[in-house]
């Protein structure tokens, strides 16, 4: 199959893109990479509350929300997630 001149420099054109597009997502998946691992903390070991605890600490949710304050901020706060929030 021979290949014409046009055609060998269309698909030049098409390698010389898909190149840059590959270059251009490497980096970006680097810059992701570096940018999650400095930004994610450490966990910590998970802590089981005891049965008093866990009484005051949903009723201290359920006052918080009744007042307002974001399920995403109480979440954050006390290191549990939305959904758990939502339950109480």
């Amino acid at each position: 199959m021979e290949l014409s001149k046009r055609q060998i420099g269309q698909l030049q054109k098409i390698i010389e893109t898909a190149q840059a597009i590959l270059a251009e997502a490497s980096k970006r998946s680097q810059q992701r990479k570096s940018i999650a691992s400095a930004s994610v903390p450490a966990r910590k070991a998970r802590a089981r509350r005891s049965g008093k605890e866990l009484a005051a600490f949903r009723k201290a949710v359920r006052a918080e929300r009744k007042r307002g304050v974001p399920v995403a901020e109480i979440a954050e706060r006390h290191k549990v997630s939305t959904t758990y929030i939502y339950q109480l």
